[in-house]
């Protein structure tokens, strides 16, 4: 499924969610850069240009073609009222046929964290899956010790799945990490996290 080239936009209460612009490489760059420290543990290992120009216009360049090829949606949030860059969300790995299903990932800058940005533009997204795109499964994955991401989770209707075992490699080792997923039509109730 194609999606067509208009501009992508979700807006919620807060914030406009949208496809990643050249403009926004200043912004984007001082974000991640002064919130390093707070991201870097939860995160897979930097490339020594990782705040480059260039690794931001690729950045840019991936972003319009997986959403073009229905293959992905990586989008900024944006708060609205003054067009401050708080975070990026990504609809990644969407699979058609018997699946129907796609992998959601996020970071908050630090001066961000705890303000229900997150939770807001989860929500948002989970809704435009299973509405627009039609996705019956949304799943998630984070480091069991990432309390705040396990959280925004369980808000949004994430439920527990169990745990992968050397999943990603995060911050320069493999990691296990927590599964959830979030299902439309989801009759399963709560689950007991581990």
């Amino acid at each position: 499924m194609l999606a067509s080239k208009k501009r992508f936009r979700l807006d919620t209460e807060r914030l406009q969610l949208r496809l990643p612009e050249h403009t926004d490489f200043r912004m984007w760059a001082a974000l991640r850069e002064s919130s390093a420290s707070f991201l870097v543990p939860w995160e897979p290992t930097w490339s020594d240009d990782h705040l480059s120009r260039r690794a931001f216009t690729g950045r840019v360049q991936w972003a319009a073609r997986v959403r073009q090829q229905g293959t992905g949606l990586p989008l900024f949030l944006i708060r609205r009222d003054d067009s401050q860059l708080v975070g990026a969300i990504t609809l990644d790995n969407i699979r058609r046929g018997p699946a129907q299903a796609g992998t959601v990932g996020y970071w908050i800058g630090q001066p961000f964290a705890r303000h229900g940005y997150m939770r807001e533009a989860l929500r948002a997204l989970v809704h435009h899956a299973f509405t627009e795109l039609d996705l019956s499964r949304i799943e998630a994955a984070c480091l069991p010790e990432n309390a705040a991401s396990r959280a925004v989770l369980e808000k949004t209707g994430f439920k527990y799945e169990g745990v992968a075992q050397s999943y990603l490699q995060i911050n320069g080792r493999w990691r296990n990490h927590v599964l959830y997923a979030n299902l439309r039509g989801d009759r399963r109730g709560r689950t007991d996290v581990g």
